[in-house]
């Protein structure tokens, strides 16, 4: 095998396929990166089993063949040559050369064909949407999915097409984000439940230009999502996913217009008090035209005030500060609405004038 390559495009791909190579395993050659040249294609390949990903690099092959290489020393190597040419000579041994300028270096490699190939998708159900979209619905709702794996269905997300409509949906037992789109074109209904680890990889990935658009493919098993040099497979996580639809009633009729980022920095400052024992919540009152944000701990209290528009009684109600912030940022209004109906239900923070994004968040009980 022999290849020449920019040294940039080689980085980029490498840099893309090493989100999945394994860090632990107990087979060595998902340690590796697959190279493989054939006719005008450099693909470079990783794959955990979970995860695998394969990026196109511009080349001329001189040879076809393929080679593994361990990640970590390739990756290193790469990085580190000068911005010019690259020339990879593999010969009838592993031994794998490779020249830019005046840096050599020989490194040896395993087998191509001992590497483990990702799985064939079929392409019967698919839809396109803008990756700069796609990106959004996932920087808005991935940081609720559940860290800890004893629910492991709270570990992904929901990918979900239902009445022309695409949803990105996470939980993780205190709150729930919904992130919502109309699409342009027909898609037949589905349902399926992607690794949160995925879709944290795949945004690394995504472009935010206009022009830029990827395809999803979705089997029982894989979901598959098609860019313009790579391309990312993974398992599907299987089990089924809360009925998040029905705790949204339309029973929340007090509702508190705030500014988003005064009320950020409010809860923030607040936090400062509750910060060294997360059993004590902050405390919101719900008034004529204010919100009150309130905190007593061993450390001392805080009280923040912020002017509201209000509809429907007054209320007091506690929380995790960190959930509401946690919310709230990953918004880009100015204004947002939040709903109540009681101190024993969840606060939903909703678009004042459209249903793009719903966020859900459980109170604590307050001890009188």
């Amino acid at each position: 095998m022999q290849i020449k390559c920019n040294k940039l495009d080689l980085l980029n791909g490498v840099n893309t396929v090493l989100k999945a190579v394994s860090s632990r395993t107990t087979l060595p050659i998902l340690q590796c990166i697959l190279l493989q040249a054939t006719n005008d294609e450099l693909k470079l390949i990783s794959n955990d089993l979970e995860l695998g990903i394969e990026s196109t690099v511009k080349a001329i092959i001189r040879e076809n063949g393929s080679i593994a290489l361990e990640a970590r020393i390739f990756s290193e190597i790469v990085k580190k040559l000068p911005d010019n040419e690259v020339t990879i000579t593999v010969d009838e041994n592993h031994l794998t050369t490779i020249e830019c300028e005046k840096s050599k270096f020989n490194i040896s490699g395993q087998p191509g064909s001992e590497f483990i190939q990702l799985p064939q998708i079929e392409k019967n159900n698919s839809f396109t949407l803008k990756q700069g979209v796609f990106k959004e619905m996932i920087r808005q709702t991935i940081f609720s999915i559940a860290i800890e794996e004893i629910r492991p269905i709270f570990t992904g997300e929901l990918l979900e097409v239902k009445n022309g409509k695409f949803n990105i949906v996470s939980v993780d037992g205190y709150r729930v984000s919904i992130r919502e789109i109309d699409l342009d074109h027909e898609v037949r209904d589905f349902k399926v439940i992607v690794p949160g680890k995925t879709l944290n990889e795949i945004n690394k990935i995504l472009s935010s230009f206009e022009e830029d658009y990827i395809t999803i493919y979705y089997t029982d098993k894989h979901i598959l999502f098609e860019l313009d040099d790579s391309i990312v497979v993974s398992r599907l996580l299987e089990g089924d996913f809360p009925k998040y639809d029905q705790i949204f009633s339309k029973d929340y009729d007090i509702i508190a217009t705030v500014d988003r980022k005064n009320t950020i920095l409010s809860l923030e400052r607040a936090a400062l008090i509750t910060r060294e024992n997360k059993k004590n919540p902050i405390k919101i009152e719900i008034k004529d035209q204010s919100m009150i944000i309130t905190s007593n701990t061993e450390i001392g209290n805080v009280y923040e005030e912020i002017d509201i528009k209000k509809e429907g009684n007054e209320i007091e109600i506690a929380f995790n500060p960190k959930y509401l912030i946690d919310a709230l940022k990953v918004i880009d209004d100015e204004l947002v609405n939040l709903q109540f109906t009681n101190a024993l239900n969840p606060c939903i923070i909703r678009k004042i004038d459209g249903n793009e994004y719903k966020y859900l968040i459980l109170p604590i009980r307050l001890n009188n």
